[in-house]
């Protein structure tokens, strides 16, 4: 998968079957990734938005995270998402995701 930096650097990494997006750019030092919760769905420093063409294949937003994209991220777009809660399937090899300049 493929993280694009605030300043357009790109991030390719490896990530595997049933990681979450979150877990693959922290354990490969993604910056922008902050990642407070550890992945609990409950802090939204793990925004990223998703590349349009893969937003309908990341499954749906639940209500935690709607909630927290409501209340803490600075800039929601249409294909907002908290990186902890996409999990990776094979539907998703390519992904493509931006990071905010910054995280809440």
């Amino acid at each position: 998968m493929i993280y694009v930096g605030s300043a357009g650097d790109e991030y390719a990494v490896e990530a595997a079957v049933g990681d979450t997006v979150m877990g693959a750019a922290v354990r490969n030092g993604v910056p922008g990734i902050v990642a407070e919760c550890g992945g609990n769905c409950s802090c939204a420093t793990c925004h990223v938005w998703v590349d349009p063409q893969f937003a309908d294949r990341t499954g749906p937003v639940q209500e935690m995270e709607e909630d927290l994209l409501d209340m803490a991220v600075s800039e929601r777009r249409a294909t907002s998402r908290l990186a902890c809660q996409i999990r990776i399937t094979e539907e998703l090899d390519g992904l493509t995701v931006e990071i905010p300049p910054e995280q809440p």
